[in-house]
């Protein structure tokens, strides 16, 4: 019984980072000048690339982790590849992010 505590428990503190992910990837814009705006006399325009890999990223994570925290939890051996599958999808999205010419 103590293993479904700790999950409730797990899964509370995750609603949080889920609703910053959520926001991240409504909001880029805002999301990537969050605690910096004292830095800049205007507010800056972030680049397209910017924001096409923070809205990839949030989504990314938001899909990949339940299912990396699941194969914690479930004893299937083919899971346990799964936050290596997760860092190979991050790596290629930013390649294919940094490397299309923007569309305007």
């Amino acid at each position: 019984m103590e293993n479904l505590s700790s999950i409730i428990i797990f899964i509370i503190m995750l609603i949080p980072l889920y609703a910053t992910l959520i926001w991240t990837y409504i909001e880029p814009e805002e999301s990537l000048l969050f605690g910096k705006r004292w830095m800049y006399k205007e507010d800056p325009v972030p680049s397209t690339k910017a924001i096409r890999y923070t809205k990839f990223s949030s989504m990314t994570v938001m899909i990949g982790l339940p299912i990396v925290i699941i194969s914690f939890l479930v004893d299937v051996t083919i899971l346990r590849m799964m936050p290596i599958v997760l860092c190979f999808v991050l790596v290629i999205g930013a390649a294919i992010i940094f490397t299309r010419e923007d569309e305007n």
